[in-house]
């Protein structure tokens, strides 16, 4: 199975760089999209031409702003968006869907703004999350996360880590929540099988970070630990552009 994640930093946009070719070419069987700041109806009739996939949206309430799509070949068991808290629920960051081995998270975590003012919300928006999965793994359930999770969890996954240990994305106590994810049973798959690649997903548009890879890996999965022997590989697509992230893979069996 091959589910494959990107923050589009707008869907429209994104659409006009000719992202979707490469999408279809990829034909994953699951597509993560975050940051997608669209309502369908403001699509251009044909704009999104995916007759192989049902596609489930979560936009924001807040026009241009935030929001998920997942796209899937087969239709999922179950489909939930959201926590039921408004409180999060506002700003179309969730869908959760069903499939005959586990439930996916599609997820665009929020953002702790340069100020701090949104870490706050960042970090209970975190463990709303893992309360909802500590039920189902304490139900028997195996769970996959996926997204932008706005947070570099080590100092490999972040170019200039020195420079930042006060900037919202790697502070102590984001960084934190991603321990305590795994202290609950995940792993991060892609540092499980390499331990030791510098590889990122996120660039800053700003002095040409990309093209001088200075970037960040805040776009990955962490999976129930008795998922880890079916990954085949994951995959950082950064030589496509289209965003500021790229898409980021995951092959299971």
């Amino acid at each position: 199975m091959k589910i494959i994640t990107w923050n589009v930093n707008g869907l429209r946009a994104a659409l006009r760089k000719d992202v979707l070719p490469w999408i279809v070419e990829q034909s994953p069987d699951v597509m993560c999209l975050q940051e997608t700041r669209v309502l369908p109806e403001q699509l251009e009739e044909g704009q999104l031409d995916l007759a192989d996939y049902e596609v489930i949206w979560n936009p924001a309430e807040k026009k241009g702003y935030s929001g998920t799509s997942t796209w899937t070949k087969e239709s999922p068991r179950e489909v939930r968006l959201g926590f039921d808290l408004p409180r999060f629920d506002v700003e179309g960051r969730v869908i959760r869907t069903r499939h005959p081995d586990f439930y996916l998270y599609n997820i665009y975590f929020p953002n702790g703004q340069r100020g701090h003012e949104r870490v706050g919300y960042k970090l209970d928006f975190y463990e709303t999350l893992l309360e909802t999965c500590d039920a189902l793994h304490a139900a028997g359930e195996s769970v996959i996360i996926t997204g932008d999770f706005n947070t570099a969890h080590q100092e490999i996954d972040l170019k200039n880590h020195k420079t930042n240990h006060k900037t919202s994305g790697f502070l102590p106590e984001e960084r934190a929540m991603i321990d305590k994810f795994m202290a609950h049973g995940f792993v991060d798959p892609f540092r499980h099988l390499y331990p030791d690649k510098e590889q990122y997903s996120w660039w800053s548009f700003r002095g040409a970070a990309r093209s001088r890879n200075v970037g960040w890996r805040i776009d990955y999965y962490l999976i129930s630990e008795n998922l880890l022997p079916k990954v085949q590989d994951v995959i950082i697509h950064d030589d496509v552009l289209g965003s500021d992230h790229c898409p980021t893979e995951l092959l299971i069996r």
